[in-house]
């Protein structure tokens, strides 16, 4: 069999498959990027825009996947970094994969691991928005923190935070992994940036995270092939860039022009450090250049600013560990602001956090109940807030999702963020 014909029947083999993940736009905002659609995945449809609750190990912190899916949450985000060290990606596969593992029926994702080579290698944990003000260097990094992750051409190699065993990840390293876990949408292994390195350093970094973007392309065909027995698994190529406009542009322009033996990517991450005052603008940069039947997710973004800000300018999904963090720590979302519960003027709030939520917590208990399991350092407090907190944040995209078919989003965004930041001028509604 000649290997051009081998090729072929592969790349066919593959195509079948493909046809289990489908993109529909069902409408779009006038005069913006923004619009509403379908995602289509071999676990379920998801309706867009949508926010993805982050599970990080396999679990939204203190909350069972059966109340994310009683508060609207559509699919889960899991980091595979974490899920290869702990439990490990073979007993994953062997149970049958991220959703089975976890009993969620739902659509699935999972991260590639490259923004824990940020995080790992700087320190700077969590944060994605940056200053771009303070300074500029190649070897910045968090003070008081070491530096556990070092990048070369072919990959990283990092020190785990758990053990301090070494590890090794390469783009088909990262394919490997996500495969054997098995979500029904994965990300190409990239290199996440700060703000703060040079732009010299960005563009040789960019040139990274595109050759990486074509060896997972072709890991993932092998791999699909290889595992033709599972549902397909949808690829994200991952874009970076920085604050740079030339940089984002030439990167969506790269990654959607991709194809590596009759593969190319299903749809795209905006990733990298952002600078918050321009995320609107550098959203639309990439957004601007990717083709419009594909799905693009912005990662890392949670806020409900940000939140609005992204579904303008055309992101369709979304992730963030914000609603859950922020609920461990007693602060949860209203629609006049986020509060924390732990205040004095909470405790004799014999009502609900939010009188206009209808989540669990919100239907069953009172701020004042909260309040207290808080100062009593309860579990359950967590466990309440978050599910509070998960089900604010799915709703209002859900909401914007309903305004953009309505053609009410401008006045939907400009109603709800001048309610929310009341008395902040830095995030009042435009």
């Amino acid at each position: 069999m000649s290997a051009w014909y081998k090729l072929s029947e592969n790349s066919l083999k593959i195509s079948e498959t493909q046809s289990q993940f489908v993109f529909e736009v069902k409408s779009a905002l006038p005069n913006n990027l923004g619009r509403a659609g379908v995602i289509s995945t071999p676990h379920g449809t998801i309706q867009t825009p949508a926010f993805i609750p982050v599970g990080t190990k396999a679990t939204v912190k203190g909350v069972l996947p059966e109340s994310m899916k009683d508060l609207g949450g559509q699919a889960l985000l899991a980091n595979a970094y974490h899920l290869y060290l702990q439990p490990g990606p073979a007993i994953i596969d062997e149970a049958g994969g991220l959703g089975s593992f976890m009993n969620w029926a739902g659509p699935t994702f999972t991260d590639s691991g490259g923004f824990q080579v940020l995080s790992l290698g700087v320190g700077f944990k969590k944060v994605i928005a940056m200053d771009t003000e303070t300074f500029r260097s190649d070897e910045v990094i968090a003070e008081k923190k070491e530096r556990l992750a070092h990048v070369d051409d072919d990959g990283v190699t990092f020190k785990s935070h758990l053990d301090g065993s070494m590890h090794r990840f390469t783009p088909e390293v990262s394919m490997q992994v996500q495969h054997q876990l098995g979500a029904d949408i994965i990300f190409a292994f990239d290199e996440c940036t700060t703000l703060h390195n040079t732009r010299s350093y960005q563009i040789r970094s960019l040139e990274r995270t595109r050759l990486w973007a074509k060896r997972c392309l072709v890991e993932h065909g092998r791999l699909t092939q290889e595992r033709i027995h599972r549902p397909y698994q949808a690829l994200f190529g991952v874009l970076q860039g920085a604050q740079y406009e030339d940089l984002r542009r030439k990167a969506a322009q790269d990654l959607s022009g991709l194809n590596e033996e009759g593969i190319s990517f299903d749809g795209f991450g905006l990733g990298g450090a952002l600078d918050k005052e321009k995320l609107g603008t550098i959203v639309g940069w990439m957004c601007e250049e990717l083709p419009d039947d594909k799905p693009r997710h912005l990662l890392g973004i949670g806020e409900p600013d940000d939140l609005f800000i992204g579904v303008e300018n055309g992101a369709d999904t979304f992730d963030c560990v914000a609603p859950s963090r922020q609920a461990r720590t007693s602060a949860v979302f209203t629609r006049d602001g986020r509060v924390n519960l732990s205040n004095t003027k909470y405790q004799r709030q014999f009502a609900p956090i939010d009188e206009e939520c209808d989540c669990y917590t919100c239907t069953h208990y009172t701020a004042a109940y909260l309040a207290h399991l808080f100062r009593s350092k309860e579990m359950v407090a967590g466990t309440l807030a978050t599910i509070h907190n998960e089900r604010f944040i799915v709703r209002l995209v859900d909401q914007m999702r309903e305004s953009i078919y309505n053609g009410e989003f401008l006045d939907f965004k400009r109603e709800f963020l001048g309610r929310f930041y009341v008395g902040s001028p830095k995030r009042q509604a435009t």
